[in-house]
This record gives structure tokens, C-alpha cells and sequence, in this order.
């Protein structure tokens, strides 16, 4: 069993030496966004000091590099994904890469047709299902969540029907950590003659992906939650379901041929990347997947889960805690609500502590109506988090608490 240092890591996020409100910064943030690494601050720099120019259609040498740099962290995502760099679309980001598929495979649903979704989706994985809905009659289902924050997976299943032509739903909850039952619910999916969707914005970070594994039609991630740079998200479709699907957005890149009379279009990846693409940000991307690569991702994941074992078992006892999402096998994030205290007023006095957390209803408006709060705060463990930190978490909520005991 491979072991794994955090505090080796650490050394090389350097905000992670600042202080704030004169403590040291303990940032629980990351289900959110994630700190960047040397490796992703100096492949950011190099590129705009060293070598930049716009991608692909230049003849000259900094055109050149810049462009074999670009299709390099194509690689480097094809790596981290397991697929083909013909299959990887650059996109600006998780939420683009499902508006993406929204947009072109919805032109082929009518009236009447279904969409199903779960209660545990972020709004980026409902908002453009609902634009469907309102633009074409596209019907949408909600497969439900049971009180520990895990899928009801027979009750989804019974919602599939001849009449679903897509299943979308996330890898692992943003506000729960539950992990899905992907395989099955794909399989189920696919049974029907319906495509999936997985989103993976969350389960990229705390797992080893394998998209030919998981089967699905679709996979989308962002860079910014991978320890890369905003900006920047990726679109992974199967060879065969990319080649169906239209155009997002029209411009340069993307075509084949223009007259006044027709156009003809790029097959993809080229088809979906209209304009000049976010370079800078794909080349940053690259080294970021590439320096997380370097790591045991199973390690990862072990160290991030005690951490979070190590703050709930903490906290056991506190009558006024109230956790959401308590199945095994969760990934390592804690929301949780404070009896008597808004989940703001939580997150302000834990930021006075040096304690980063985030509050509000984390962008999932459907799962909280189910667990029947309006908002909640979240600490979300990452690689570089410490059992220090998450023993200084909660000793800055304890506190909290007292306020309004």
C-alpha cells in the first residue's frame, strides 16, 4: 500500500504559506476550486513569456510550438481520461462542455421526449436539461436520493424508459461526496437505447478515471477543480457519438469548407472548438494532469477520506451538527448544517479563524429542497489538506458554535 505525504506536497502550492486574518490559512474550499500547483503556475508563465501565438493555422515557429504544446495536453487529457485524442474536446469549462452536448444532441429530441437526471445534480447538469424542456416540450425525470445522500438506484433504474434518450448524471456529489453506481446505471441506460452523461467535474479529482470502463457516451470535467486553471474543461465523447452530433458554435477552426452557397464542417475534436481556443489555459491543464498523474491516485484518495474521518469522528456527539450524506464510501466532503446559525453566518466566523469553507446551497437547489434545508456550509478535503487542518476545522466550528449556543 502505497503511502502519501502531504506535507511534501504542500511545498509546492505556495499560497498555502499565507496567512489570513493573521492565521494560517486552512483552505477546505475545494469542491469548489482548487489550489494550483508550481508545476501549473510555471507552464502558465513559460507559455506567455517563452513561446505564444495563436494555434494551428501558422506558419511560423512560435505558431508552431505554441500549437504542438496545445495538442500535448490533448495528450495529456486522453492519458488522464483513457481514450483518444481524437475523442477529447477543449472546452472553457464543465459547465460549456454540458451546455455543449445540450445544445447539439438536443436538436434531435421533440416533445415529449425524456431526460433523466438525479435530485444530487449540480445546476450545470439541470439548467441546460431545463432550457430543453422550455424551448421543445423535452420532459424531465428526477431519479430520487435516499436520507444518507445515496441514489435510490432501483427507483432510477424504473424510470427509464423507451421514451429517455439521455441519462446525465454526476460521478460524485458536490454536496454529499456519494459516489454513483455508474456502471449500472449506464448499463441500464444503454439497454434502453438511451445515451449517457457523467458528469465528473467532482470524481475526476478523488478518482482514477477510465472512460472506456465506465461506458459512458459522454464525460465532462473542468480544469480548475484538477489543480489547473480556470478557464478551461473538456468535453470526452465516444468517437461514434461525437461524429452525430452538430455543431455548438460556428466560426473558424471548425469548418471545413466555406462558400457563399454551403459549408462544410471539421470533424471533431475540431468540429466543437469554433474560434481560438483557450491555449494558454489547455497548455496549463496539461501539466496539471500530468503532475497529478505522478501521484497514486488510490492514496489520494485514502489520505483525503481519513481526513474526513478524522473531522466527523471529531464531531460525533454535537447534537447540533447535522451532516448531509452519511453513505460509505463517500468521497471526502462535509456538508453540514449548525443548529441555530446560518450556514453564512457559519462560514464567516470559521474565515476569522483562518478556515476556508463554502456556504450557500453549493449550486444543487433540488437536494437541498430534499433534505429540506436552504443552504448548508461544506469543508472539502484535498491532497494537500493535513490532519491538522481538519482538527483545526473543527476546533474553529466548536467555537463557532458557541456564538450561538
Amino acid at each position: 500500500m502505497s503511502l502519501f505525504d502531504p506535507e511534501a506536497v504542500r511545498t509546492e502550492f505556495p499560497i498555502l504559506s499565507r496567512q489570513v486574518h493573521g492565521k494560517p490559512l486552512v483552505y477546505l474550499d475545494n469542491a469548489a476550486s482548487a489550489q494550483k500547483p508550481r508545476a501549473v503556475i510555471e507552464a502558465l508563465t513559460k507559455a506567455m513569456e517563452g513561446s505564444y501565438a495563436n494555434v494551428h493555422r501558422g506558419l511560423h515557429t512560435l505558431a508552431n510550438e505554441t500549437t504542438d504544446a496545445y495538442e500535448q495536453a490533448r495528450r495529456s487529457v486522453a492519458r488522464f481520461l483513457g481514450c483518444d485524442i481524437g475523442e477529447v474536446v477543449f472546452t472553457k469549462g464543465g459547465t460549456e462542455a454540458i451546455n455543449l452536448v445540450a445544445s447539439s444532441f438536443g436538436l434531435s429530441l421533440k416533445a415529449g421526449d425524456e431526460i433523466l437526471l438525479t435530485q444530487m445534480e449540480h445546476h450545470s447538469n439541470i439548467v441546460p436539461w431545463h432550457l430543453l424542456r422550455e424551448r421543445k416540450g423535452v420532459v424531465l425525470r428526477f431519479a430520487p436520493v435516499r436520507d444518507d445522500g445515496s441514489l435510490d438506484l432501483p427507483a432510477a433504474i424504473a424510470l427509464i424508459t423507451d421514451r429517455t434518450k439521455l441519462v446525465a448524471f454526476s460521478q460524485m456529489s458536490n454536496v454529499t461526496g456519494a459516489i454513483n453506481p455508474v456502471k449500472a446505471l449506464t448499463d441500464a441506460a444503454h439497454a434502453a437505447g438511451a445515451l449517457v452523461l457523467i458528469d465528473g467535474c467532482q470524481g475526476a479529482v478523488h478518482m482514477a478515471v477510465d472512460v472506456r470502463a465506465l461506458d459512458a457516451d459522454f464525460y465532462v470535467c473542468t480544469g480548475h477543480k484538477l489543480y489547473g486553471p480556470t478557464g478551461i474543461g473538456v468535453l470526452y465523447g465516444k468517437s461514434e457519438a461525437l461524429a452525430a452530433l452538430p455543431p455548438y458554435q460556428g466560426g473558424g477552426e471548425m469548418i471545413d469548407i466555406v462558400t457563399e452557397d454551403r459549408i462544410t464542417y471539421a470533424e471533431p475534436p475540431m468540429r466543437f472548438e469554433a474560434g481560438t481556443p483557450p491555449i494558454l489555459e489547455a497548455i496549463a491543464l496539461g501539466a496539471a494532469l500530468d503532475w497529478l498523474m505522478g501521484f497514486d491516485r488510490e492514496a489520494i484518495a485514502r489520505h483525503e477520506r481519513a481526513l474526513y474521518d478524522r473531522a466527523v469522528e471529531r464531531l460525533a456527539g454535537h447534537n447540533w451538527l447535522r451532516i448531509l450524506g452519511t453513505t460509505p464510501d463517500k468521497g471526502a466532503i462535509l456538508s453540514f448544517t449548525v443548529e441555530g446559525a446560518h450556514a453564512h453566518d457559519i462560514a464567516q466566523i470559521l474565515d476569522q479563524q483562518g478556515v476556508a469553507v463554502r456556504a450557500g446551497t453549493h449550486c444543487a437547489e433540488p437536494l437541498m429542497a430534499r433534505f429540506g434545508v436552504t443552504s448548508s456550509a461544506r469543508a472539502s478535503f484535498a491532497l494537500y489538506n493535513t490532519e491538522a487542518e481538519a482538527d483545526a476545522f473543527v476546533d474553529a466550528l466548536v467555537k463557532a458554535r458557541s456564538f450561538f449556543a
